[in-house]
């Protein structure tokens, strides 16, 4: 016994001296993927916008809680600035497409999108926003048409799609139509429960019902309006319906006013807009850190305003928001992330690549989860 130890204690140091490492040594670590996506989408939210969070209001903004940090270009493939068609287009299929294009190429053609490659990994899905559900960024994760102005076209496609749970307003486009279809029927026939009235949690979840809130004939109200807390609620309920799916889920959350209020020049409506969306990214990130299994990504389709956080009269203990446009503009945009995967994210890369990165890290749609 004594020899034995001797001998292993010479052997280890001779590996030492020769650069031989233990055969543990050669392991390498096995990265573990997501089993869930939480997308968050600032429409219109550049850094300024970010910024303004830190410095207006009394709560720590959620973006502090970021480690994981990067910048993405968003030009399409039609113009230098994009519009959040095309932008948000990037995200759910990873292509540069032309401005007004919602989920298609720039012949026009439908392209699969994150949310059916989910989907046929078994995964639920879901899609959440302050605006109509059929608007730019939410649109673009279910539907495939030519002009973003198609709204009821959009609408018609909600029922048909895979989306299993959606909040947002836009009730105009499904039960109001100029062609006088009444879409109710089609989302019964396709197992949705919609709401027109509240964002009430059933008493039981039916795991073999979809769910959809439509809250709102356009849109909903502004945060100065009395919006409440309509978008960190959606978020907490989406999540709690979405993850008893044993799959995993995907879900997108956007904060649609930001958007409007760079284009109105409104910087008071940017800076209730950003820490209303904070909010919401406060429940997705608790909800991450709780589940250990969860990717978090945060960031916008494009900055609108201009919007910079100025010294108003010179006076440089005081900030004001000013704006160059009441436009888009052609500035990076910051790319937050957190959870397994989460380091994919740093650098400076095109924006169609968050959706390329998401199904690297994921393998949706390559293979049925069963059989992985």
């Amino acid at each position: 016994m004594k020899y034995f130890k001797i001998s292993f204690t010479l052997l280890s140091a001779f590996m030492l001296i020769s650069g031989c490492k233990p055969i543990e040594a050669e392991k390498k670590e096995v990265k573990k993927a997501p089993k869930n996506v939480i997308l968050l989408i600032g429409d219109g939210m550049g850094v300024s916008q970010v910024s303004s969070s830190f410095y207006f209001g009394n709560e720590n903004p959620s973006f502090e809680r970021f480690k994981q940090i990067g910048f993405i270009k968003t030009s399409s493939q039609s113009d230098l600035i994009t519009d959040s068609a095309a932008g948000a287009t990037a995200f759910s299929a990873g292509i540069k497409t032309y401005n007004g294009a919602i989920g298609v190429d720039q012949d026009t053609l439908s392209v699969p999108l994150i949310t059916d490659k989910a989907s046929e990994s078994q995964l639920a899905t879901g899609v959440i926003s302050t605006s109509s559900i059929t608007h730019a960024t939410p649109a673009s994760f279910f539907s495939h048409v030519k002009s973003r102005n198609m709204q009821e076209e959009i609408a018609a496609q909600l029922p048909e799609s895979t989306i299993d749970f959606f909040a947002g307003a836009g009730n105009n486009f499904f039960f109001k139509r100029k062609d006088s279809v009444d879409l109710g029927v089609v989302f019964s026939k396709n197992d949705f429960i919609v709401d027109t009235i509240s964002l009430k949690k059933p008493q039981n979840f039916d795991l073999n019902k979809k769910y959809g809130y439509l809250l709102a004939p356009i849109q909903m109200p502004r945060m100065s309006e009395g919006r409440g807390d309509f978008l960190s609620d959606a978020t907490r309920l989406g999540v709690e319906y979405l993850s008893k799916n044993e799959h995993g889920f995907f879900l997108m959350v956007e904060g649609s006013q930001i958007d409007w209020g760079g284009h109105e020049n409104d910087s008071d409506y940017i800076v209730e807009e950003v820490k209303d969306f904070s909010k919401a990214i406060g429940e997705a990130l608790d909800f991450a850190e709780k589940d250990g299994n969860t990717l978090v990504v945060v960031t916008a389709d494009h900055e609108t305003g201009g919007y910079t956080l100025a010294s108003e009269n010179g006076n440089y203990n005081k900030i004001k928001g000013s704006f160059s446009t009441g436009g888009h503009s052609a500035t990076l945009i910051p790319v937050f992330a957190y959870g397994p995967g989460s380091e994919n994210f740093q650098g400076i890369y095109e924006n169609n690549l968050i959706y390329n990165k998401i199904i690297q890290l994921t393998n949706w749609g390559s293979k049925k989860t069963d059989d992985l």
